[in-house]
């Protein structure tokens, strides 16, 4: 009999997986379990499409289940793994109320992350949404929506217990967010597009917590100028609600009127199935892998939003749940378990955040705290630039924070915040990490210039030249 790869979760690493598989080993019998009903679909989009740039959910699906049939994988939708029987080399899944044991040589678990929602007395009213899924994105769009202005079809059998069809009607005009991270700014933008009141509630001193102060400072002035209100150190004590349903965010001994709440606190791993079945978790909560992705028993794998990566700067387990990650390693598994071991890559956690015309980016670690833990002696430098050349129209600063180890000079990681040219420059530094350049070498870089672009001293090179001379 031929081999058997199984896949636990049908998103960015399992379908990755799975398609690498098939394609380099048409005989393996590749069989995919995802618990819902959407496969293979682009999650950062839906803020997009809550805001109304992005059509249809249809649009942010990559490939349909019958385009995985047509690559003979067998993909069996509404079907949850609920036990991993690792001696029998099994797993159990329940469909339509009935238990299925489908047996594998290798197994792959990708069960990506949920929403956290945090313990707020209100967070069960109506009205009250998180956004970490398709169906989670639906039942947002249908509340801000009269019923005639969403086509059916975008509310097929599957999004039910979570579209509130009364607030279709109430046309809500206000909304809190509670969060300040990457989908609550990106959702107050989206909003705010829809002619809605926006509030948001950050526990923490600053919105964007991993980007620094200096670019979190610049978002937070951006927020406000574009009329959302910001609410810095602020713990939300609990959601008030009336006949059950949301009327206000209570913060402070205060309460703010909101018609809407969004929770965007956050996500965690969905590695309970991992966990509960003798599979080993980090210490981030998420399960811990190898370089292959292959965890502590040799027949299983974990990738995605669920598994840990070594980060390339620290050296250390990391878990920073996002979409190139969880591809990269998915693919890099398939092709492991197809014969040629392949690592899933280190990361250094960069990420770019639109906040209505403003990008903010980072990478690395800028945390001096963090730095130290792993055995660095950080210094951080901030300088401001254009964007283009000062005599070119058009431009607009670019505020860059680096940081790098004092004793060594390695370049440590970096943050930005603009209007333009942050998303594309941050990648000069994140390459700059996996190569561990110092920063002189960094200064050094032969990078692109026209006026159009940017100046002659490129905004990353002055900010390594002015920390290259902190250091000496």
């Amino acid at each position: 009999m031929g081999r058997t790869f199984v896949v636990v979760g049908g998103d960015a690493a399992g379908m990755s997986a799975a398609s690498k598989a098939k394609r380099d080993d048409p005989d393996l019998e590749v069989v995919v379990f995802e618990k819902g009903e959407w496969v293979s679909y682009g999650a950062c989009g839906l803020p997009y499409y809550v805001k109304g740039e992005i059509e249809s959910l249809d649009d942010l699906v990559t490939l349909t289940p019958e385009e995985f049939a047509e690559r003979g994988i067998d993909l069996r939708q509404h079907h949850e793994v609920v036990s991993i029987e690792r001696e029998e080399q099994t797993v159990t899944a329940v469909h339509d109320g009935e238990r299925v044991e489908q047996s594998y040589d290798d197994l792959l678990v990708a069960t990506g992350a949920r929403a956290i929602v945090p313990p707020i007395e209100g967070a069960d009213l109506d009205g009250v949404f998180t956004l970490h899924s398709m169906n989670s994105a639906a039942a947002v769009k249908r509340a801000l929506s009269p019923p005639a202005a969403v086509p059916d079809d975008e509310f097929q059998e599957g999004y039910g217990a979570q579209v509130h069809e009364y607030l279709a009607a109430a046309n809500p005009d206000s909304v809190g967010i509670i969060g300040g991270g990457y989908i609550g700014l990106e959702m107050a933008e989206a909003f705010d597009a829809r002619d809605m009141d926006v509030h948001v509630f950050e526990m923490l001193p600053h919105v964007l917590a991993p980007f620094g102060e200096d670019v979190a400072e610049k978002v937070e002035g951006h927020l406000e100028s574009n009329g959302v209100g910001v609410s810095l150190d602020t713990m939300v004590e609990r959601i008030v609600g009336e006949d059950g349903r949301v009327t206000g965010i209570e913060a402070d001994g205060e309460t703010v009127p909101v018609d809407v709440v969004l929770v965007a606190t956050g996500v965690a791993p969905n590695a309970e199935l991992a966990g509960e079945n003798g599979v080993e978790l980090g210490e981030t909560g998420a399960i811990a892998t190898d370089e292959y992705g292959r965890t502590n028993d040799e027949n299983v794998f974990a990738g995605g939003d669920c598994a840990e990566a070594r980060n390339a700067v620290t050296g250390e387990p990391d878990y920073v749940p996002l979409a190139l990650t969880a591809n990269r390693a998915g693919r890099a598994i398939g092709q492991t378990v197809t014969g040629t071991p392949t690592p899933v890559g280190d990361i250094v956690g960069t990420a770019v955040v639109k906040v209505f015309d403003l990008e903010a980016a980072r990478t690395g670690v800028i945390d001096h705290e963090i730095a130290e833990a792993a055995g660095y002696d950080p210094v951080s430098q901030v300088i401001e630039q254009g964007s283009r050349a000062h005599y070119y129209p058009g431009g607009s600063p670019i505020t860059v924070r680096l940081t790098a180890d004092r004793e060594s000079g390695r370049l440590l990681g970096a943050s930005m915040v603009g209007r333009e040219g942050v998303a594309q420059r941050i990648n000069t530094v994140a390459t700059a990490l996996h190569a561990e350049m110092t920063v002189d070498e960094v200064e050094y870089l032969d990078l692109a210039y026209a006026p159009p672009f940017g100046p002659v001293w490129d905004p990353v090179l002055t900010a390594a030249k002015v920390l290259h001379g902190k250091l000496d």
